[in-house]
């Protein structure tokens, strides 16, 4: 087994889930969408999904993008991570 880092099990390329979460009213959907779009031009507002919270204070948005390498979905999260309105993201 190698013991470089960019190891994965997944094959490119290939439909992938981006899911992340901040603060409900803050125009976090379109946030994501921005964040996303950047590294995935070929993503579209239909390729987003967005959930509430059962209080209403968060929000939950999924994009379904198809990444064609680890490299670019590294790049994704760490946008995502080092953005203030993104709480998590998986």
């Amino acid at each position: 087994m190698s013991d470089t880092h960019d190891e994965t099990l997944l094959e490119f390329p290939c439909e992938f889930a981006i899911k992340a979460f901040g603060r409900h009213g803050t125009a976090f959907e379109q946030t994501v969408y921005t964040l996303i779009k950047a590294h995935a031009p070929e993503l579209t507002t239909g390729d987003l999904s967005s959930r509430e919270s059962s209080g209403g204070r968060y929000i939950a948005v999924t994009a379904s993008i198809n990444a064609k390498s680890k490299a670019q979905l590294d790049a994704i999260y760490k946008d995502l991570s080092d953005h203030e309105q993104v709480l998590m993201s998986l």
